[in-house]
């Protein structure tokens, strides 16, 4: 089989087009997931077991389901109760709310990685819970916890494709679309597949970058 470049030129606007799909996806569902998941940690730190046991509920059922089954969920049913969405939007929430449980244990362990000493001296100094927890022990656990983070954004860049199947036009959405109008899958996939190796590269060299410095 020959390769043909033609029909790489003709696919590359709608490979443009997928990737900054696939990039909005990834960016917002990565801020959701973290934010989301932060909360879910400091609400199972809480000391009343009404709160922890609702949360510890919900996150493990969202764990233990595909994200697949929670997609179909999110774009197929919630319209019955009244509550629709753009395609991409329910892809980024369900992206989003599936990784939040994974970066909830993330800063969890981030937390407990905060030596005692450092809860004592903000006890000693008298420091409000709020202040304690905003300006000792958070920025202490989240600067442990960016590597973890950032294997999570690249788990999400290759679980992107799957938003293909609540119809939103990523990199594989568009790929299968051009592949459909013109009987050729081998350029296309071959496209998308070198796209997401090289973001996942230059993700772990960010990643890197990054934990280089928060260790100095």
């Amino acid at each position: 089989m020959k390769w043909d470049w033609n029909a790489v030129g003709d696919f590359m606007p709608l490979f443009w087009d997928g990737l900054l799909v696939t990039l909005q996806a990834l960016v917002l569902g990565s801020l959701i997931s973290f934010a989301l998941g932060l909360v879910w940690a400091l609400l199972m730190r809480t000391p009343s077991r009404w709160v922890r046991w609702p949360v510890g509920v919900v996150t493990e059922f969202v764990r233990n389901t595909p994200l697949l089954v929670q997609l179909f969920f999110l774009f197929y049913v919630l319209p019955e109760w009244g509550v629709t969405l753009s395609a991409l939007a329910t892809g980024v929430i369900g992206i989003g709310l599936h990784y939040s449980t994974y970066t909830m244990q993330v800063y969890r362990a981030g937390i407990e990685a905060v030596p005692a000493g450092q809860w004592e001296a903000a006890t000693a100094l008298n420091l409000p819970m709020r202040r304690t927890w905003t300006a000792v022990i958070l920025p202490q656990a989240i600067r442990r916890v960016v590597p973890a983070l950032g294997n999570y954004v690249i788990a999400m860049l290759k679980d992107t494709p799957l938003l293909m199947v609540i119809t939103v036009l990523d990199m594989l959405g568009q790929a299968r679309l051009f592949s459909q109008e013109h009987f050729q899958f081998t350029e296309p996939l071959t496209v998308i597949g070198v796209a997401f190796i090289l973001i996942s590269y230059l993700a772990s060299l960010l990643l890197r970058a990054m934990e280089r410095r928060l260790v100095r």
